[in-house]
């Protein structure tokens, strides 16, 4: 059975995701501990929030050079939601923040109008279908690769990902004409802006793959 290491970092929605993997097969260390960190073999850094307070809660348990380390050394690594935006080089929220810089580029507002300029709600809540990218042919090799385009999965947040390497977009989705990085991937690291603990069959077989990497 494969251990899943959850960091603990105080925000981050554990219940839900642990119960998730659990379901998929994974047993599961929840931690805050930079040695355990250092001795994963599965990580999955989940959360809820705004991104200052996210690094901040890192930065207080002293998490931040280990998740970092972690996530250069070629394990398999899964960012959910703020967990996903952390992963970045800096966030536009409340001011320029830095993040762990584990992919290029940075976390930005989603826009308050549609293309079409009429106002659209935020924080973009619900149900959205995750699009292959213009830079994707296909998901094979990666933990999308059992869904199909347009596969719906469920969303909350204010502030996108904006990769500056396009390759690293592994999934889209569109509000009112607006591009939200739905899911980034490099190797084995991987960010999923939505949830999957709350999206279904779909999120499951995504943990599932993650699990079985």
């Amino acid at each position: 059975m494969t251990t899943v290491t959850v960091v603990d970092y105080g925000l981050g929605n554990l219940f839900s995701v642990s119960r998730a993997l659990e379901q998929v097969g994974a047993a599961i260390e929840l931690s805050d501990s930079a040695g355990v960190i250092d001795r994963a073999t599965h990580l999955v850094l989940p959360g809820v929030g705004a991104f200052r307070d996210g690094m901040a809660g890192l930065r207080e348990r002293g998490l931040v050079e280990p998740v970092r380390r972690y996530g250069e050394s070629g394990r398999p690594f899964l960012g959910i939601c703020l967990g996903m935006q952390l992963l970045f080089e800096w966030s536009a929220e409340f001011g320029r923040e830095e993040g762990l810089g584990l992919m290029k580029g940075g976390v930005e507002a989603i826009p308050a109008t549609g293309t079409d300029g009429r106002p659209h709600k935020i924080p973009h809540i619900g149900w959205n279908e995750l699009r292959l990218p213009p830079s994707r042919q296909a998901w094979t090799g990666t933990p999308f690769e059992e869904l199909k385009p347009g596969t719906p999965a469920y969303f909350v947040h204010s502030f996108t990902a904006v990769p500056a390497e396009p390759s690293d977009r592994l999934a889209d989705a569109y509000y009112d004409g607006c591009v939200i990085s739905a899911a980034v991937g490099r190797d084995a690291l991987i960010g999923c802006q939505f949830h999957p603990e709350k999206s279904g069959p779909a999120g499951l077989r995504i943990l599932e793959s993650f699990v079985r990497t």
